[in-house]
């Protein structure tokens, strides 16, 4: 059973911006809002070296890391382009105008 946490609502997001939640003190979580106002939530860690990717600039439904400018989908979490490498995802909803995000696994917030 997943176990979901209520970070706000949309507006609490900017436009094309993030903004980070810390989950337990540890993991902290980027979520992201696209120019057309869809929500995406990713580890906030780039997978090249790690970069704090709710500090980069969201173009699309991707995200560039503000260290290296890779570019991270995300829907997936990929890198795109010639990078390799993927950022775990952290599931979202949108319920009654409020977002909420899924309680990540330790292993896998880890990751």
């Amino acid at each position: 059973m997943t176990d979901w946490i209520d970070i706000g609502t949309l507006a609490d997001i900017p436009q094309r911006g993030a903004r980070t939640v810390q989950i337990g003190g540890e993991t902290d979580i980027a979520v992201f809002r696209t120019g057309d106002d869809q929500v995406f939530a990713l580890i906030n860690e780039c997978p090249h070296k790690k970069g704090p990717l709710s500090q980069g600039i969201v173009h699309g439904h991707s995200v560039a890391c503000p260290l290296h400018n890779w570019n991270i989908a995300l829907a997936s979490g990929e890198a795109l382009g010639p990078d390799k490498g993927c950022t775990p995802t952290v599931a979202v909803r949108q319920e009654d105008g409020r977002i909420f995000i899924a309680r990540p696994e330790p292993a896998r917030a880890a990751a």
